[in-house]
């Protein structure tokens, strides 16, 4: 019997290797995504303090669009970056979280972009 090789665990051995050589400190902190089915979320990491400074998410309240596709995840983006400058946070690294930059990813990124945020 052929077992198929479980995706996730392919992209968290991505994430960690990614992770061992970027990481955010107080100046520069971390933009991190996270993409599930149906939703996608961001966070702002400074991973010298270990605390999460600005998140957003398609799953919210007021998120009118759907998280699934790619308009949704530039709304993401936007949002996250829109938080992002009005806590005085204009430089970031980018974590793709493991996932190729692609659809989702991408259009997220570029809505933090499109927002001010510098990457």
């Amino acid at each position: 019997m052929i077992s198929r090789p479980d995706k996730n665990q392919k992209r968290l051995r991505r994430h960690k290797r990614v992770r061992g050589k970027i990481s955010g400190t107080a100046s520069v902190p971390r933009l991190c995504v996270y993409r599930s089915l149906n939703n996608i979320s961001a966070q702002i990491i400074d991973d010298d303090a270990g605390k999460t400074l600005v998140a957003a998410a398609s799953n919210e309240k007021d998120f009118a669009a759907n998280g699934a596709n790619k308009d949704g995840a530039k709304e993401v983006g936007l949002l996250i970056g829109k938080r992002a400058i009005a806590k005085g946070i204009e430089n970031v690294v980018f974590d793709r979280g493991g996932y190729l930059y692609h659809g989702r990813v991408q259009q997220l990124a570029e809505g933090a972009r499109e927002a001010g945020l510098k990457f």
